[in-house]
Formats: C-alpha cells, sequence, structure tokens
C-alpha cells in the first residue's frame, strides 16, 4: 500500500509540475503580449495575482467596473475571467478570451506557482 500510496504521490507531484511548465509556455505565448509577472504592460503585473483584490495594482489604470466589482482573484474567479471577461465584469478593458478550459487550468497553475 505505501508503495502505490508514493506513486501515486510521485505522479501527482510530476502532472503538477508539467501543468506548471505547460502554463509558462501558455502564458508566455497567449497572456505575455500583454502582461509581464513583475511589471505593468499594457495589463497589469500578474505575478501573486491569486489571492489579491481585483484592480489592486498601483500604478496601473483599471478600468471603473473592475475597479467596482470587488473581486479577489482565485482560481474560481480567473478561470471564469479567462473564459469570458465581459461575463464576468461587464464593462471592463480585457477583450481576450480563452476558450480551452486546459490552457486555462495550466496558466492558473503556473500563476499559482508565482
Amino acid at each position: 500500500m505505501k508503495l502505490i500510496t508514493a506513486s501515486f504521490l510521485s505522479l501527482s507531484v510530476a502532472l503538477h509540475a508539467a501543468d506548471i511548465d505547460s502554463g509558462k509556455d501558455l502564458f508566455e505565448r497567449r497572456c505575455a503580449g500583454c502582461h509581464s509577472l513583475d511589471k505593468n504592460k499594457e495589463g497589469p503585473k500578474l505575478g501573486g495575482v491569486l489571492g489579491r483584490a481585483a484592480a489592486s495594482v498601483p500604478g496601473f489604470e483599471y478600468s471603473d467596473a473592475l475597479k467596482s466589482s470587488n473581486l479577489t482573484w482565485d482560481a474560481d474567479t480567473l478561470n471564469q475571467w479567462l473564459a469570458d471577461p465581459e461575463q464576468l465584469v461587464r464593462g471592463n478593458d480585457m477583450a481576450f478570451r480563452l476558450i480551452k478550459p486546459e490552457e486555462r487550468a495550466a496558466i492558473i497553475s503556473y500563476l499559482k506557482s508565482q
């Protein structure tokens, strides 16, 4: 039983690492044109985004809609946001959507690791 548990744990860690690697690649291809982890660009910096209140990065000019959203970024809100920002917060400034759930999950895993 210990061998099975250890094997499952090793597989779980390996899959998590693969998710993070995939997420990093997807972040660089899909998000990095507008976002960085450590500096504001066209979009706000995203390092440490999980657990942060929406529209709270100093020095970034957010839409009034996002400022009044009262959201806190967690895996669920980020997933909804990436799937369809306009549905989550009407009148926001982000037009990009990420349709594939597995891509959203990988990017969120990557952001969690930062």
